[in-house]
């Protein structure tokens, strides 16, 4: 099945640059200039991945608040922030709203297209047939690759994909270390550090609204993060 993608970008030039490539790798394409129209069309159906810029025409962080509102519409669709905004708070805010990367314009289109690709293969390893490792069980938490469902004392967890993928990466083998690198890679993510820690942030902040008391997931100083029963 053809996967659609939808980008949300102000400038026609870019636009028309990314859009052509992005057909050109077979992706199903739609195009939008600013938040209100593309909010229009998501709030009918939502695209398999959006690719969003910060600031859209007059609405200076536009992307912003289009995120926020697509994380009401649906907590897994993936989204990627590509913008020319590079300071260290927009990436943060952009990931504290929910995208799943934070990527600028001067990224090359075989990055770009590799990191859209690595997102597919985690929506399609959702697909595959249920296996043991489907279902991880340990003390409270419960987590359910198949249905991509996340609980902790029978509570949902709204997670995003990549939210979704560092705590099954985790919480797969407790006590076992696991440096940045490794959850990069083992949640097909190609991002640096300070991206894990603030994803590693905003899921700590889920599972304390469900338990104030949640101290599970471990930072180990210069080696990385563990779950602890």
């Amino acid at each position: 099945m053809v996967k659609t993608v939808a980008l949300v970008e102000d400038e026609s030039d870019i636009r028309e640059n990314y859009s052509d490539a992005l057909q050109k790798q077979g992706y199903q394409v739609s195009s939008y200039t600013n938040r209100k129209e593309a909010l229009k069309q998501f709030s009918q159906k939502l695209p398999d991945l959006i690719l969003i810029d910060v600031g859209l025409g007059e609405e200076n962080e536009g992307g912003f608040d289009l995120c926020r509102e697509l994380r009401n519409l649906s907590e897994i669709v993936p989204i990627i922030f590509l913008t020319a905004r590079d300071s260290d708070l927009d990436t943060i805010s952009g990931l504290r709203l929910g995208a799943d990367d934070y990527l600028t314009k001067d990224i090359t289109m075989p990055q770009l297209l590799a990191r859209i690709a690595a997102l597919f293969r985690r929506i399609d390893a959702f697909r595959n047939p249920v296996t043991e490792d489907d279902v991880i069980s340990h003390g409270h938490l419960m987590i359910d690759k198949n249905r991509l469902l996340l609980e902790w004392k029978s509570s949902k967890i709204d997670v995003t994909l990549t939210e979704f993928w560092i705590v099954y990466s985790l919480a797969y083998r407790p006590g076992h270390v696991k440096s940045r690198e490794q959850l990069m890679s083992e949640a097909k993510m190609f991002v640096d550090e300070g991206t894990i820690t603030s994803h590693i942030k905003r899921i700590r902040k889920k599972f304390i609204t469900v338990d104030k008391e949640f101290d599970c997931i471990e930072t180990i100083y210069g080696l990385g993060y563990r779950w602890n029963l």
